[in-house]
């Protein structure tokens, strides 16, 4: 056989025809690329980006010449001073250094082998003091700068103060039973969490404890056979407790004892006296004023927790176990002295009861109604 090829095929090298391969063109077999194939979409996006202009990216004046600046140069950011506490705030020194006495200036004698003291040593002797570092001096308290926390609407402020006046001077200035008994008489409320327990156990013992002392009612609960009596005697506990820090309830009769100096500074001793009063009852009681009792007590229905129970073949049973809070309004003596003392004063305003008063008869007819 003989070999046909074109001159211009025959100038050309073999290494030039392996490293240009002709294009192979697909067969009618071979299935064409869909043009909005993914790889084809971004084939064409690349060869026209490269034709196209970049832009150069927008030129910000401020970072470029912070850029250009050198590191010392640059404005560095400066930490927050700290600032001052108020005169009356629990969070500040217990004594202050303002306020506290200079230092003797006496000389004292020296003993041998001793080092001179900082304070007796003479001024040209005694190092420097060291000066205060920088951001540790406490910046003064500027009311601008917290009117954002402590006021953020102002105008809103200023129409609810506006209000408040308004309303005290509707009565010239008198106030209302409610606001006299509010300003007089202290009430603690308290409402215990949910225990695992029912309405009708709790509700019994509730019942047992409204009207009784404080102390009374934690001895009930102490010696209840109830299960839930023990939950309910720490919530009286708790109770108790805090209505003594929170409203400052049981402490109208302590006083100090000593006179601040030696032994005995800060022994407070109560010395409150014992008022009777008549109860609804008509007993007499001797009380403290200031002791707490259980002025009311009720109880609460929570949420039901659900739990499963196994049962035979593969079956079971959703057991709904109830929860139920308790809650108490804790007053001291002094509003169960006050309502006796009313009661006895209805009783004294009262009129005497008469078997046929003076007043004019009424209902009078010319006919017979019978």
């Amino acid at each position: 056989m003989s070999l046909n090829l074109p001159s211009r095929h025959l100038a050309r090298s073999a290494p030039s025809l392996l490293s240009h391969p002709r294009p192979v063109l697909p067969s009618r077999h071979t299935s064409l690329p869909s043009p909005h194939s993914p790889h084809q979409s971004s084939q064409h996006r690349q060869i026209f980006n490269f034709f196209r202009k970049k832009r150069p990216p927008p030129i910000d004046p401020y970072t470029t010449d912070l850029l250009k600046q050198s590191p010392k140069t640059r404005p560095q950011r400066t930490a927050p001073e700290p600032g001052s506490l108020a005169s009356d705030s629990i969070f500040g020194p217990e004594t202050d250094p303002s306020t506290s006495p200079p230092p003797s200036t006496t000389a004292s004698p020296a003993t041998p082998g001793s080092k001179p003291d900082a304070a007796t040593s003479p001024p040209h002797a005694r190092a420097p003091a060291p000066a205060p570092s920088k951001g540790k001096s406490a910046a003064p308290r500027d009311p601008a700068l917290m009117a954002p926390a402590l006021n953020p609407n102002p105008s809103a402020r200023a129409r609810w103060q506006r209000k408040m006046v308004i309303r005290q001077i509707q009565h010239r200035g008198r106030l209302t039973k409610a606001q006299v008994l509010a300003r007089t008489e202290r009430v603690h409320l308290h409402k215990s969490p949910f225990f695992e327990t029912s309405l009708k156990k709790l509700y019994p013992l509730a019942r047992q404890i409204a009207g009784k002392s404080v102390e009374e009612a934690i001895v009930q609960m102490r010696f209840s056979k109830k299960r839930v009596a023990q939950d309910v005697k720490r919530e009286l506990a708790y109770a108790r407790d805090s209505a003594v820090v929170r409203a400052g309830m049981g402490l109208g009769g302590v006083k100090r004892v000593g006179n601040g100096e030696g032994e005995g500074r800060g022994m407070l001793e109560g010395g409150e006296e014992v008022v009777k009063y008549e109860n609804k009852d008509g007993k007499v009681k001797e009380v403290k004023p200031t002791a707490m009792y259980i002025d009311q007590a009720w109880v609460g229905r929570g949420k039901f927790d659900f739990a499963q129970i196994a049962r035979a073949r593969g079956n079971r049973n959703i057991a709904k176990r109830p929860t139920t809070s308790i809650s108490f309004v804790l007053k001291e003596e002094k509003t169960r002295i006050r309502l006796s003392k009313e009661r006895e004063q209805k009783r004294l305003d009262k009129k005497p009861w008469v078997h046929h008063p003076d007043r004019p008869i009424t209902a009078q007819s010319q006919y017979i109604l019978w």
